[in-house]
């Protein structure tokens, strides 16, 4: 059974930073591209950030930067390092890996004084 476990997601001030994970069982972590993605409320869903299995990274426009995406193939797990966040930032934010379009149940980050 294919898992994608999200945490991390918080209520944090403006300028402040979180760190999220997404843990995945039930795959061959290190064969899969991983992504990151948000969905705030009215809005479609996004990309925010993505790394391949070879480690090439990838970011939407509006990360300016703020944002890096890594991968520990031990621990079967993908990371979303987020700093100088903006309330625009509100949103669920979604692991995925592909192939074969797994989804994890999101985690709600809120950036709100």
């Amino acid at each position: 059974q294919v898992q994608l476990v999200e945490s991390g997601g918080d209520l944090v001030q403006p300028g402040g930073s979180l760190r999220l994970s997404c843990a995945a069982s039930g795959i061959i972590f290190r064969f899969y591209d991983m992504g990151w993605y948000r969905q705030a409320p009215g809005k479609q869903r996004e990309l925010v950030a993505a790394i391949t299995r070879g480690g090439t990274t990838n970011y939407a426009s509006f990360v300016k930067g703020r944002f890096t995406i890594s991968r520990d193939n031990v621990r079967n797990t993908v990371y979303l390092q987020m700093n100088t966040l903006e309330p625009e930032d509100t949103a669920v934010y979604y692991c995925r890996a592909s192939p074969n379009n797994y989804w994890g149940q999101g985690t709600q980050v809120t950036v709100s004084s």
